[in-house]
């Protein structure tokens, strides 16, 4: 993990429910950039990230499932900052603080069986207590639950990356969109830029076409939607530069995905940097390693698409990559 950084997740997929809460810390505070697309977000806090307003720390972000009703899962997570004393000063004494903790939701209601059941103030407060620095848990957990993509399960996904200049990088990813994570005409998934992982057989391939075409032809079935996700790095940024990494890293999600930003999705990227180490030494030295770490937002957002798409497992009706694809496996 990232320095500067924890991640944790709540995950609720007992009976009657497919949903949960991931939060992403920045205990010492990070400076933030959002860029939002897609027809229909469901957010909180985001215009606070924008490079013109005041507060440029935030100590937590939330990615939850519950559509709006799940945005109450920030509440817990600031309630547990505070208790902790992390948040912004708005007083003279020490209690006298705000944790700015920004959060986007993705549409899983119902996923479960019971409409009713999505995330709540507790579930924010459980997944901050489940924070930790080691390499986060993906697949079907915390917001990743009740995700599904294209017809098949989509979950949290992971990846992190190091320059050369030694700053580092990483994406973490819900993903539970409208458009589809597979090439119909391959079976391959989009994401998988450096061809890891084969290609399917020609009876995969059709299984796999047969869950995208079963998804488009409902309404319904396309409106549960929006992939969100956090970009995480080391480097020091402003709020313009973090925001820029955010809009680029739709670029990753752009490779992931096909079609994105669609009038069903709220896609939401959030960037977090936690102001360790320099992107350059001297102003062109820092154009040249901030347009790489640009790049490098992109990879690593496609890969943490891979990463949820691959370990994400079977959920009632929508069924995992890996299980209408075993030949993957090898």
């Amino acid at each position: 993990m990232i320095e500067g950084f924890e991640v944790g997740h709540h995950t609720a997929d007992e009976d009657g429910w497919l949903t949960g809460t991931t939060v992403v810390v920045a205990r010492e505070g990070a400076v933030g950039g959002v860029d939002v697309r897609g027809g229909g977000p469901g957010t909180r806090e985001t215009d606070l990230l924008h490079p013109t307003t005041r507060i440029d720390r935030v100590h937590a972000v939330v990615l939850t499932g519950g559509s709006a009703y799940g945005l109450a899962a920030a509440n817990g997570v600031m309630d547990g900052l505070e208790a902790a004393g992390i948040g912004w000063p708005v007083g003279l004494e020490p209690h006298e603080l705000v944790p700015i903790v920004p959060a986007a939701v993705i549409f899983d209601l119902g996923r479960g069986g019971v409409f009713s059941n999505r995330p709540t103030h507790e579930f924010g407060l459980l997944a901050l207590a489940a924070a930790t620095r080691e390499q986060p848990a993906t697949g079907s957990v915390g917001a990743g639950s009740g995700a599904v993509c294209g017809g098949i399960k989509g979950g949290f996904g992971y990846a992190e990356s190091q320059l050369a200049s030694g700053i580092s990088v990483a994406a973490a990813v819900v993903v539970n969109a409208a458009g589809s994570a597979v090439d119909p005409e391959t079976g391959r998934l989009w994401s998988d830029r450096m061809r890891r992982v084969p290609t399917p057989t020609d009876q995969e391939r059709e299984a796999l076409a047969a869950a995208l075409a079963e998804a488009q032809s409902s309404l319904r079935g396309r409106s549960h939607a929006t992939t969100i996700g956090v970009v995480m790095t080391d480097a020091i940024l402003g709020k313009a530069h973090a925001s820029k990494i955010a809009a680029v890293a739709h670029d990753g999600m752009a490779r992931a995905i096909r079609p994105v930003h669609t009038m069903f999705d709220g896609d939401t990227v959030f960037c977090l940097a936690s102001l360790h180490k320099p992107v350059g030494e001297n102003q062109l030295g820092a154009l040249l390693g901030f347009n790489e770490l640009l790049a490098a937002a992109a990879d690593v957002f496609a890969d943490a698409c891979l990463d949820g798409i691959l370990s994400a497992t079977t959920r009632g009706a929508w069924q995992a990559y890996i299980d209408l694809a075993p030949s993957i496996t090898g």
